[in-house]
């Protein structure tokens, strides 16, 4: 495209694209993220470009495909506007028939619409959905609109026009004033003020600083700033350029995981074009402020997303962090002062400049303004990212926008914050979300991951399974983490095994001490939460598998076993001719019995029995019953055995 070298231009640019949009045309957004082209999305959209072809509707009905649309279970996800009809889980077999009924004739497909789990209803508007109706998107709302391969679909939805206002209309300071009133605090985790970060960058001296976008995503089930950066490229460039210019910066990286290649394209892309279109490069819009920036990958260290060990790694050094003070904002990158925020939080800039302050911190609640996108996944039905704003209850974002405990389970807890995190159980489900109100109950906000558990979880389980994943990603620099988790994590395997120790809580409790309170970075000082949250929720699940051996929620293997009730077993014969270890005695008109030396519990049996039967059951902390004798297996066929 051509450069734009003014404001004034590129308002024109934007009127002559804003004009040659037909509020009342067909067309046609096919979610494109990595979620939904793991679900086959690109067979999608090559049907959809042929059958336009074949019903001569390619100059007439235009098609895009766009980042992640959040609803990701369901995808690949069809929008068809200007209606909003909403498509769920469409395949390409689905398509010919999506061109000639709905998008010729408006006729509804109901087998591909969403069906309201608790009523059966058939909702065809995305709005309606409770998984969207219930949400307050702002960052997330231009992924369905936007092509993120086209710059001037961000232009089209004003986009670079904050750039341009901070460029020409706002000095430094004032962008830094505007960012501070709006109250935005950084949604990588540990919810500094931004502004703040800004100003402590700006006021440090040197001609050289730098600023950083930190895409190193890392925590299990989190993809909140991948699918942005996937679908909305330019809005976190915008931020970007915004923030250079506030603190003084003309060097930009954004350091992303080598496990996003679709990010990673998407945002060279975008640069690409931002350079041609004058947004970045030399005398910005003709403003006389000059910012480049570059993509560096990172190699999937968990532990690169603190900002001292991205630091190191950007310098080609061991992704190791390093002690504080002096902060990055101080001295960061190559020593000279460094503004380092995640995806999120750049993104965020653009709607602040362009509608200020105030109607940012009019959204969400007084220390923690505006919205925030979790990854909704776990044991609830609907699974995604999900965008609301600050202080929206626990209960809201599960059971509204979730839709509830899947096959009628009930609620046990739910995690936030990622492996560092916390448990929350259900007495706190009326707790606003914020970052204050999560700290109040032992845990954190954290990048946004939101894992939920139904009441087959086990607490001491789930804090095993956060544990080994920060002992491996331990850089193993200070002996606290390194050394703390490991022992922590011993001490939790053998209560699931168990062969815990009455005073393995105490030492538990001590060790989390320990390594919170003297471990370098914040993997190791937020890495005892997970412990202390269950403990201080679920106390009485460690004492059942110390004590009693037992665990509450049938869940870990070496205290449960799977026994057939002879009373129920109908010899079906389903569950032997299913089970992988051949474990299971029985035949035709015999009653089945679980050979416990040969038994795996793998759990086949209990998922395959019919449930009519309900033959097979677990148990727990008590003995396995002694198999009948093989002379009295025999069944008769009305029921009765001799």
């Amino acid at each position: 495209m051509t450069k734009i070298n003014s404001p004034a231009e590129l308002e024109e640019y934007r009127k002559i694209l804003k004009s040659k949009i037909d509020p009342n045309r067909r067309w046609i957004s096919l979610c494109s993220g990595s979620a939904c082209n793991a679900a086959r999305s690109a067979e999608v959209a090559a049907a959809i470009e042929t059958e336009l072809e074949k019903e001569g509707l390619s100059g007439l009905v235009d098609f895009k495909r766009t980042g992640c649309h959040g609803f990701c279970e369901k995808g690949p996800i069809v929008d068809i506007h200007p209606e909003k009809i909403c498509y769920l889980n469409v395949a390409a077999a689905d398509v010919s028939e999506i061109i000639s009924e709905t998008v010729k004739e408006n006729k509804i497909i109901d087998r591909l619409l969403y069906t309201d789990p608790s009523t059966g209803e058939k909702i065809a508007h995305e709005d309606d959905i409770p998984f969207y109706k219930y949400q307050g998107r702002i960052i997330f709302s231009s992924n369905s609109k936007v092509d993120p391969k086209h710059i001037d679909d961000y232009i089209a939805v004003d986009g670079y026009s904050a750039l341009a206002k901070a460029l020409f209309e706002m000095n430094p300071d004032q962008v830094v004033d505007t960012v501070k009133g709006a109250g935005l605090r950084g949604r990588g985790g540990a919810g500094f003020p931004t502004g703040k970060k800004w100003e402590i960058a700006r006021a440090n001296p040197g001609d050289t600083k730098y600023v950083i976008v930190n895409a190193d995503e890392g925590d299990p089930g989190a993809y909140m700033d991948r699918s942005v950066l996937e679908g909305n490229p330019h809005a976190v460039l915008e931020g970007l350029v915004i923030g250079a210019y506030a603190i003084g910066a003309h060097q930009g990286y954004i350091y992303v995981r080598q496990e996003y290649p679709l990010a990673v394209e998407n945002v060279n892309i975008a640069i690409k074009q931002a350079e041609e279109a004058g947004f970045l490069g030399k005398n910005i819009l003709g403003s006389g402020f000059d910012f480049t920036v570059e993509v560096a990958q990172g190699a999937g260290a968990f532990v690169c997303g603190e900002e001292t060990a991205l630091l190191r790694s950007l310098e080609g050094k061991p992704g190791e962090p390093k002690a504080r003070p002096p902060f990055p904002a101080q001295s960061g990158l190559w020593g000279k002062p460094t503004n380092i925020n995640n995806v999120e939080t750049w993104a965020n800039i653009p709607m602040i400049i362009n509608n200020g302050a105030n109607f940012f911190n009019s959204i969400g609640t007084k220390g923690s303004a505006g919205t925030k996108i979790f990854s909704l996944v776990g044991k609830v039905n609907n699974t995604g990212l999900v965008e609301v704003p600050m202080g929206i209850t626990l209960r809201d974002i599960i059971f509204k926008v979730g839709g509830g405990i899947p096959n009628g389970k009930k609620f046990k807890a739910v995690q936030t914050g990622g492996p560092s995190g916390g448990c929350i159980p259900g007495e706190h489900l009326d707790r606003g979300v914020d970052f204050d109100e999560l700290a109040k109950v032992g845990a954190i906000m954290g990048s946004g991951g939101m894992i939920v558990m139904d009441e087959d979880t086990c607490m001491v389980d789930m804090a095993k399974y956060f544990l080994v994943f920060l002992s491996e990603e331990s850089c193993g620099k200070c002996v606290p983490c390194r050394e703390g988790i490991r022992q922590m994590l011993n001490i939790l395997t053998n209560i699931t095994k168990g062969d815990g120790k009455e005073s393995d809580i105490e030492v538990l409790e001590k060790l989390c001490k320990t390594t919170g309170s003297a471990s370098l970075c914040a993997l190791g000082k937020t890495a005892p939460s997970p412990v202390l949250s269950t403990l201080r929720y679920f106390r009485d699940e460690y004492e059942a598998h110390i004590r009693d051996k037992r665990c509450p929620a049938y869940s870990c293997k070496s205290l449960i076993s799977y026994y057939i009730d002879p009373e129920k077993c109908q010899a079906c014969m389903t569950c032997g001719k299913k089970c992988p270890a051949e474990a299971i005695v029985g035949g035709k008109n015999q009653i089945h019995v679980i050979d416990q030396e040969k038994c795996t519990k793998c759990g086949t049996c209990f998922e395959v029995c019919p449930s009519r039967f309900r033959a097979v059951t677990k148990i727990s902390g008590e003995p396995v019953p002694t198999p009948i004798p093989v002379e009295a297996r025999k069944i008769v066929r009305e029921g009765k055995r001799k």
